[in-house]
């Protein structure tokens, strides 16, 4: 990617930070993300890489028709990727700022001239001021139903576009330590591995394991890396300025 006169930060919303824990999009939680990533965009250029199709179908849709089979998931999430990206719009219009939606699979970043095709297409949003959303393809793709809730596509276009720095909100405060405190600067993702469960949100797909997964891929790109409590209001701004507590991973 040609260099850009800010660096890039990249975004990771998971389902449980935009439902806030609950079964429904948080209409509120996507206007404080919005105010952040206006706030912080005199400093970076911002993508997000959000995740949220399925909540979004089980909002607006009668479920009585749909079974949880991935390919009825993969239906749910073609009714449901519309009415999450009008969301995101109406959320991010109200701040000044037009967002544009890219659906990426995972050959996208196998092939170079995807590759190239993703670059050019996103440096060309952010040239002209419009907000990359980024998701992905599920109903083409069903890895990404089944693992990781976005967690690992968010690594890969992290690499693709040279990010400088990807943050990933979750619903914790990062990785916690045997004795439950956040362990605030690793050097190494597999280090701390071992203190991690395999929980998931009722919400997302993904879990600690996914995501530590992901910041694997981003730290052998020299990218660094934070997880932080996404339901924690200000959280993007705060953590940039270091006012909240997150595990933060030095990039190489």
């Amino acid at each position: 990617m040609d260099k850009q006169d800010k660096p890039l930060l990249l975004l990771k919303l998971g389902t449980a930070t935009l439902t806030k824990g609950g079964a429904r999009i948080s209409r509120a939680k996507l206007e404080d993300i919005a105010a952040q990533v206006v706030e912080i965009r005199t400093d970076y250029d911002v993508v997000l890489v959000c995740s949220g199709a399925i909540a979004a179908a089980k909002q607006f849709t009668k479920l009585e028709k749909f079974g949880d089979g991935i390919t009825e998931k993969q239906a749910l999430a073609a009714v449901g990727q519309p009415f999450l990206m009008r969301l995101i719009y109406e959320s991010f219009r109200d701040f000044g700022l037009p967002v544009g939606q890219c659906l990426l699979s995972y050959p996208d970043f196998h092939s170079p001239t995807s590759r190239a095709n993703i670059r050019n297409t996103i440096r060309e949003l952010l040239k002209n001021n419009v907000l990359p959303v980024i998701n992905e393809n599920d109903t083409t793709a069903t890895e990404e139903i089944k693992f990781g809730d976005n967690d690992k596509l968010s690594a890969l276009t992290a690499c693709l576009l040279e990010a400088r720095l990807l943050i990933i909100a979750s619903n914790t405060y990062g990785i916690y330590d045997k004795e439950g405190n956040t362990i605030a600067q690793i050097t190494d993702p597999d280090s701390v591995r071992h203190f991690v469960r395999d929980d998931k949100s009722a919400q997302g797909t993904g879990g600690m394991h996914s995501k530590l997964d992901a910041v694997a891929i981003a730290h052998a790109a020299g990218i660094e890396c934070r997880i932080v409590n996404g339901h924690e209001d200000n959280f993007l701004v705060r953590v940039l300025r270091g006012e909240v507590v997150c595990s933060r991973f030095l990039g190489r």
